[in-house]
C-alpha cells in the first residue's frame, strides 16, 4: 500500500498551502483529477523525492520514504515531456532506465519496445521519431525500471485512438502483474475512465476523497 498522510507544502512567496491524503493499492491505478495549478504536479515532485514537504510522510507498505533521496526511491515517473535523449537510439533511451551499461540490444529492452509496437524502432535516433512514437519510447523506459510506485503524467499524450488502446491495455496488465502502486494524471477522458478503479480530485490544493 501506498499511504500519502498529511503531507503539507508550500512554495516560497505562495500563499497557497497543499495538503494531500490518499492511498493507492498494490496492482491498482488511481486517477488524479484537477485544474491547471492544483497541484497534481507538486504532488508528483513530492512522491518522488524533488521537493520536501513542510510535513505529513509517504509510506510504502508501512515505512516511510522521506530519508530516502530521489534517485533511490522506489518511484519510477513519466513526465509530460519525454525526456529523451535526441541523439540516442531509441533502444538507448529505453536502456538508461536500466543503468548506463546496459546495451541497447539487451533482450530486456528489445521486450519493452515489443510491447509499445516499437520492435523495427531500436535503432533509430529518437531524433528521428514522430512525437507518438518518443512518447511511447519514454513509457517504455519508465515501466522497464519496475519501481514499487508508478507515477504517469499524460502517459499517452500523442497517441492516436488505435495505438492508445492496446497501449493503455499493456500497462494496465503490467500494474496488476507487478503489483505496482499507480497514479495516473491525464487530461484525456478516456484514460482515466480505462484505467483508474478510483479517483481523487485536487482542488485549491488539497485532495478531495473519492
Amino acid at each position: 500500500m501506498l499511504e500519502i498522510a498529511d503531507l503539507t507544502f508550500r512554495y516560497p512567496r505562495n500563499d497557497l498551502r497543499f495538503r494531500f491524503d490518499m492511498t493507492v493499492a498494490a496492482g491498482e491505478i488511481v486517477g488524479l483529477v484537477g485544474p491547471s495549478g492544483s497541484g497534481k504536479s507538486t504532488l508528483f515532485d513530492l512522491i518522488a523525492g524533488f521537493l520536501t514537504p513542510q510535513g505529513g510522510d509517504i509510506r510504502l507498505d508501512g515505512r516511510s520514504i522521506l530519508g530516502t533521496a530521489p534517485e533511490n526511491r522506489p518511484v519510477s515517473i513519466l513526465f509530460q515531456a519525454d525526456n529523451l535523449f535526441e541523439h540516442l537510439s531509441a533502444g538507448a533511451n529505453v536502456a538508461l532506465g536500466l543503468g548506463n551499461r546496459v546495451k541497447a540490444d539487451d533482450e530486456r529492452v528489445v521486450d519493452a519496445l515489443i510491447r509499445m509496437k516499437l520492435e523495427d524502432m531500436v535503432h533509430r535516433r529518437a531524433a528521428q521519431l514522430s512525437g507518438g512514437q518518443k512518447q511511447r519510447v519514454a513509457l517504455a523506459r519508465t515501466l522497464l525500471r519496475d519501481r514499487p510506485i508508478l507515477l504517469l503524467d499524460e502517459p499517452f499524450n500523442g497517441l492516436d485512438a488505435e495505438t492508445a488502446g492496446p497501449i493503455r491495455q499493456t500497462v494496465a496488465n503490467l500494474v496488476r502483474e507487478r503489483g505496482w502502486r499507480t497514479i495516473i494524471v491525464s487530461h484525456q477522458d478516456e484514460d482515466i475512465e480505462t484505467l483508474a478503479t478510483r479517483l481523487y480530485r485536487i482542488e485549491d490544493g488539497q485532495t478531495l476523497k473519492p
